[in-house]
């Protein structure tokens, strides 16, 4: 990727989710060794990232530089919004602690949605105002 605010938002987003597979396998571990599992996890802390990567790209001048990564940012936000629903749908279905921990997966996974959903939006929104060809 050649836009800076998307390769920063990648870099923290990747930190993110090896916490977050940091997170489910203590859950694993509590329940294979019938201990409740431990759900208090500040979420504002979790959200950092997001807000952070958004302000970075509302400063970004140099919007040409994100054309070729429009198609990586879309597909980003699917594989988000795809994460989001499955633990949505699972929790659904679950009871308990079990319930609480997966619609927690399931607001982070919706705030790294709308994340790059706005960065895609912004700049598919910037490219269509550009004269053909960039």
């Amino acid at each position: 990727m050649s836009h800076a605010a998307a390769v920063g938002a990648f870099k923290r987003l990747a930190e993110e989710e090896q916490k977050h597979i940091e997170f489910i396998q203590a859950q694993i571990d509590a329940l294979d060794g019938d201990v409740a599992p431990e759900i208090e996890l500040d979420l504002d802390k979790e959200g950092f990232f997001a807000e952070r990567a958004a302000a970075e790209l509302l400063d970004q001048s140099v919007v040409e530089a994100m054309v070729p990564d429009l198609s990586v940012l879309r597909t980003a936000y699917l594989i988000e919004r795809d994460f989001s629903e499955f633990y949505e749908m699972v929790a659904s279905k679950a009871e308990g602690q079990a319930k609480q921990v997966l619609e927690m997966l399931a607001r982070w996974e919706r705030s790294h949605e709308a994340l790059f959903k706005q960065m895609h939006d912004r700049a598919f929104e910037e490219y269509a105002q550009m004269p053909w060809g960039g």
